[in-house]
């Protein structure tokens, strides 16, 4: 008798049943349940958010340890450090936790400046910065979404803030996910780079006004939210975050809205240089002599807040994942980025020629497009077909995925705000390592940057 042979199951798509679909549905959607959908999600983005937080609702950077911070952040050997504060009780001692002593952070600070004083003069207790020149400012931008963009912002901020230096961080992004992280909490447009813009065209009308008055021409209005803008000062939208040395300028919702108001207000005032608003800001402030590093995280899209993070930008980091499609998308964007710009510079020099001013230029210090989310075991072959495309304009190291990376985030966290207690050694080491060595390649950039800066002004 033959065997029966049972069939394979079909495949998910097939059999399906019309009507049985048509009893999931549920109701048609009306445009009142997209606020219920959205109340949902806020509800939940604050519980979920409250993972890395205090009981009392605030963020708090956690402690380190003496093997943290002489392993990665001041070059002492541990039995050094603690004879060094046995021999100074008046130093930061810490907190005696398991057998170690733990510090915050500020107190690491402290600890970094005494050796800067007391130690070897062989040693970058501090990170260098040439004295008297700005800071640098660094855009991280891609209008794929998902490339890495904020989580490498992100991380940048924390090991440098880890280095020594002083940072700004700048959320343009609308959805806000770098002010998550930093614990930030943006009540409305008004505490975002908004009134920044909203400020510079301001008094862009209020010059051209000048000139209108002195030619008997009635002038251009200044509406309310104009008006108000002016009364703004820029440098009160900085926040402290819980990293004593990474300020914020936060995002949320309704800074979108600067992307449909820019070029209503560039059409009224044709002559107003819209790129130019958040530099101006950044240079006319004071902020590149408070911070060392100012990091700015764009919006996924070559929008108006993308143009000005670009054109006040020294250094330019594009991440990308190594695959076809981010690779297709980020050729898209630097041809975009390359037309934007051009056609800027076109639109702005024949008249600036003709009547003999500077012509305008954009420049950069240094572009890098950076690998993230690397996965060795899959992604090596078209990784090198990347890199070999790109050349000059690729980081030699591809940060790789790891799993500290997905755990940390489930509590809100950086990786570098994860305890290693809390974490298998070995996968701990991998991870710190994997952001370490992308942190090592963005400082040789920024020191190189400095340095050339510095050469350039020596030599007149």
């Amino acid at each position: 008798m033959a065997r029966k042979v049972d069939s394979p199951p079909l495949p998910p798509h097939l059999g399906l049943d019309p009507a049985k679909a048509a009893d999931k549905l549920g109701p048609p959607v009306d445009t009142s349940r997209f606020a219920k959908a959205a109340a949902f999600c806020s509800r939940g983005r604050d519980d979920l958010a409250r993972r890395g937080y205090a009981p009392d609702g605030t963020k708090r950077l956690r402690r380190f340890s003496i093997w943290e911070i002489t392993r990665y952040m001041i070059p002492v050997a541990a039995a050094h450090l603690r004879r060094v504060l046995n021999a100074h009780p008046g130093l930061p001692q810490g907190v005696p936790e398991g057998g170690s002593r733990y510090f915050t952070l500020e107190e690491v600070l402290t600890l970094r400046d005494h050796f800067a004083r007391e130690g070897s003069a062989a040693k970058p207790y501090r990170p260098w910065r040439p004295e008297g020149l700005p800071a640098k400012v660094v855009a991280i931008a891609n209008f794929k979404g998902g490339s890495g963009k904020t989580t490498t912002c992100a991380h940048l901020a924390m090991a440098a803030a880890l280095d020594g230096y002083r940072v700004l961080a700048i959320d343009l992004d609308s959805q806000g996910s770098l002010t998550s992280l930093f614990g930030g909490r943006v009540e409305d447009e008004w505490q975002t780079v908004f009134p920044v813009i909203a400020r510079d065209y301001a008094e862009a009308v209020e010059a051209e006004n000048r000139v209108r008055a002195a030619q008997g021409a009635a002038p251009l209005p200044l509406d309310e939210t104009l008006t108000e803008a002016l009364r703004v000062s820029p440098r009160n939208l900085i926040r402290p975050t819980h990293w004593p040395n990474i300020d914020l300028i936060g995002a949320q919702l309704n800074l979108y809205w600067a992307e449909f108001q820019i070029p209503v207000w560039r059409m009224a005032l044709r002559g107003w240089p819209l790129w130019d608003a958040l530099g101006n800001f950044l240079n006319n402030s004071g902020v590149l002599d408070d911070y060392d590093i100012v990091l700015l995280d764009t919006p996924p899209a070559l929008g108006y807040l993308t143009i000005n993070s670009l054109a006040a930008a020294d250094i330019l980091l594009v991440p990308l994942g190594a695959s076809f499609l981010e690779f297709d998308s980020t050729g898209r964007f630097f041809d975009m980025l390359y037309s934007t710009f051009a056609s800027i510079e076109e639109g702005e020099n024949a008249g600036r020629r003709a009547a003999g001013l500077d012509e305008v230029r954009f420049e950069w210090d240094v572009v890098r497009a950076i690998v993230t989310r690397f996965d060795s075991a899959q992604q090596t072959d078209l990784a090198n077909v990347i890199q070999a495309y790109f050349g000059d304009f690729m980081n030699a190291y591809r940060q790789e995925v790891t799993a500290l990376v997905g755990q940390a985030g489930e509590q809100v966290n950086g990786i570098y705000e994860a305890d290693p207690r809390d974490f298998n050694r070995e996968t701990y080491l991998r991870g710190r390592e994997a952001f370490d060595r992308t942190y090592a390649e963005f400082k040789e950039l920024l020191l190189g940057a400095w340095w050339r800066d510095e050469q350039e002004r020596k030599n007149g």
